[in-house]
């Protein structure tokens, strides 16, 4: 009997929440970057550019039966824009060719990548339905990048994700909660907030800080407390103010879930930071405690 053919991926293979049922073809492995000290997503793997051909084999390869039932696409790894322009463009092609009913092509975009493409490239690509990009922002404020060592700088960051939107891409911006620790707390939620504002993504996520793969940089912090990351969370709601942003905290990492959609939901998230202060306070010790969450999948 024939085996029914489907991409085979480099483990771990990671993609955002909203990209569950979308099927993932991997034309990267790993990160291009892969410096950032929190993040422990990539360290197992070396970083290499995928043939197109072999890319094109595993695309055409899907089943006939499934094709017409494809309708979200993510490539991955890390950051699978820094694929080359050209190559980008056969690949691109060769799935909308192949998947009649696909709406939309999403991808990890880190700085490092999103540098490669020009404005018209950017605009090209987004023709052929790469509608979506994953940004990791980490943090708006320079001195938290320049410890994580995220290797540009927020005002860097922010031309390039207002290149893309510029473009007509879609944004997802992710921060992350704790991760300038204690002493830079309120100063990492300010200036993340300031950075949304002025870039004004489709979307805005928060994670918390969990244990993967950086332990070394965990070692190095001064890690927040439960009530001091919903103080981050609140400082962070309180001086954000983007025209129009869709906000979420619902990575399995964070204990405290918030969802909105900025302008009208500012009011009503405050809120809900403090409501969730004022219960949790009622449990002796947690809100004192430092959140010790972490993966053990690889």
């Amino acid at each position: 009997m024939k085996t029914e053919a489907f991409p085979r991926y480099v483990e771990p293979l990671f993609r955002p929440p909203s990209e569950a049922r979308s099927l993932i073809f991997q034309i990267t492995v790993g990160c291009s970057q892969n410096s950032c000290t929190f993040c422990g997503m990539y360290k197992g793997k070396k970083f290499r550019i995928r043939p197109v051909d072999e890319i094109i084999k595993e695309i055409t390869a899907i089943p006939e039966r499934y094709k017409p039932t494809i309708d979200r696409i993510f490539i991955a790894d890390g950051d699978a824009l820094v694929y080359p322009f050209a190559g980008l463009v056969t690949l691109l092609d060769t799935m909308v060719e192949t998947f009649p009913n696909l709406t939309r092509i999403g991808s990890y975009a880190s700085p490092n990548s999103l540098i490669t493409k020009n404005l018209d490239q950017l605009v090209i690509l987004r023709e052929k339905k790469l509608r979506i990009l994953y940004f990791g922002l980490e943090s708006g404020d320079d001195e938290t990048l320049a410890f994580i060592k995220k290797g540009f700088t927020a005002e860097e960051m922010a031309q390039q994700a207002i290149k893309a939107r510029t473009a007509g891409m879609k944004l997802s911006v992710t921060a992350i909660l704790g991760l300038a620790g204690r002493e830079r707390s309120l100063d990492h939620a300010r200036a993340t907030a300031a950075w949304v504002n002025l870039v004004n993504p489709e979307y805005f996520s928060l994670l918390t800080l969990f244990h993967r793969h950086n332990e070394e940089f965990v070692r190095q912090l001064k890690q927040c407390t439960r009530r001091e990351l919903m103080l981050e969370a609140k400082e962070m709601l309180l001086h954000l103010n983007p025209a129009r942003t869709i906000l979420r905290s619902n990575h399995v990492s964070n204990f405290l879930n918030l969802a909105g959609s900025y302008p009208k939901d500012r009011d009503r998230l405050i809120k809900d930071v403090e409501s969730a202060l004022a219960k949790a306070a009622i449990c002796p010790g947690f809100l004192d405690e430092v959140p010790e969450y972490e993966e053990e999948y690889y």
